[in-house]
């Protein structure tokens, strides 16, 4: 049962919007959650972590002794941030909402989406400056840019076709170059989230759920010469590039819990380089719990059962500790004790009444999460990243003021200390 609570779908069903050229198309300015390029790429031991990033960071004294700051305090100190669980937003929380809400995220989150023409680098004159515009808007108002790289939906969902085509892949890392440079050229720490769902569907397609035995192009590209040319290399590929075009950026790879143990799970993401990262990106479910429970559901909330709504007294599955437990146990796997982001979690509001209506589904994970955010920072989590999982999903914009009121009562107690 606790192997399937994360459904792990980093881009969720889509629709209505379309991310898009100029200021318009930044952060939600105009756009909405699972929007899409013109391709049809929907969005849908902790004393070191892993990496050439020094994420550790410096060393505390204890009557004398002196010993490495947790990855969590590093990680934060790096970003600029206080000591404390940060807090964040994503897809479908327009800026303009959060400054009329008086919202001020420490991270806010954006989408790379597509290959080719109408992916990304298009959005904005010169190519890529989609990045510069975004992550300049997000800096002006005070949080720490993020970054979901999501290219490899534009062949379809689950079609891996691509990643042994060399004129796919050498699209691909171009564009991935041209993040990296972009993101180089801003000169601060950027969060980025390497392609969601992708390391799902090769553990699912690969043989033995193996992904080093799953062919791509790798090795053809200058930086990562050497590496195999298989899906494990690919990964190991995004973080080389990475390191060596953008070394302040933070990189973090997304497991996807469909199936399998924990453990399982961080053997398969150790084989594509997840603990050569800075951060893992946990995901809850990225959709509203009422959003399943209604008799007809959109096409965005189908082909799942429940139960949905998670059991806020931890008492019935699913629930929150459950979720915990996975992810501590994914984590011990992996090793490298690295830091944990809680990345696209739905926004809904309590009720006992299962369902609602779109953009009004009914969700627990806002209140349980900042209410109880000790618990998460006791078990190594740097980060919270609420969004839109989907275009009919709860957002800050139809939520009544919840994430407004208990985000100002989650930093009016201090937050939550790191560990």
């Amino acid at each position: 049962m606790i192997s399937v609570l994360l459904f792990g779908c980093g881009g969720g069903g889509g629709g209505g919007g379309t991310q898009g050229g100029g200021l318009a198309g930044l952060i939600g300015l105009g756009g909405s959650s699972g929007s899409q390029g013109a391709n049809g790429a929907t969005q849908g031991g902790d004393s070191q972590s892993g990496g050439s990033t020094g994420s550790t960071g410096g060393t505390g004294s204890t009557d004398g002794v002196s010993s490495p700051v947790a990855a969590t305090t590093a990680l934060v100190t790096r970003l600029g941030k206080p000591a404390r669980v940060l807090l964040g937003l994503g897809a479908g929380n327009p800026l303009d909402q959060m400054k009329s809400q008086d919202i001020h995220p420490d991270i806010v989150d954006a989408y790379l989406v597509g290959v080719g023409a109408g992916a990304w680098p298009t959005w904005n004159s010169p190519d890529g400056a989609y990045i510069t515009y975004t992550a300049q808007a997000i800096q002006a108002y005070g949080a720490i840019p993020m970054f979901t790289l999501y290219q490899m939906t534009a062949l379809g969902e689950g079609n891996l076709s691509g990643i042994n085509d060399a004129t796919f892949m050498n699209n691909y890392w171009a564009q991935v170059r041209l993040m990296y440079q972009r993101i180089a050229a801003l000169g601060t720490p950027v969060l980025i989230n390497l392609e969601p769902d992708f390391w799902g569907f090769v553990a699912a397609q690969a043989p033995d759920r193996d992904a080093t035995r799953l062919a791509a192009v790798v090795s053809s590209q200058p930086e990562c010469s050497g590496l195999p040319n298989t899906a494990g290399g690919l990964g190991q590929c995004l973080v080389r590039m990475g390191r060596q075009i953008a070394p302040k950026a933070l990189v973090g790879f997304p497991p996807a819990f469909w199936s399998g143990t924990a453990a399982a799970i961080g053997a398969q993401m150790r084989a594509v380089g997840a603990h050569q990262a800075d951060f893992i990106v946990a995901q809850t479910s990225d959709r509203d719990a009422g959003c399943w429970e209604v008799p007809s559901p959109p096409a965005e909330c189908t082909g799942r059962s429940g139960p949905f709504y998670w059991d806020a007294s931890n008492t019935t599955s699913p629930n929150f500790h459950e979720s915990q437990r996975q992810i501590s146990d994914y984590r011990a796997a992996l090793g490298n004790g690295l830091p944990i982001l809680w990345w696209q979690t739905p926004m809904g509001v309590p009720s006992d009444t299962p369902g609602g209506t779109d953009l009004h589904y009914r969700d627990n994970h806002v209140d349980y999460m900042l209410r109880n955010a000790q618990e998460y920072g006791d078990t190594h989590t740097f980060a919270f990243v609420f969004s839109a999982g989907g275009s009919v999903q709860t957002s800050i914009s139809t939520d009544g003021g919840q994430f407004a009121r208990l985000s100002a009562q989650y930093l009016a107690r201090g937050g939550a200390t790191l560990k």
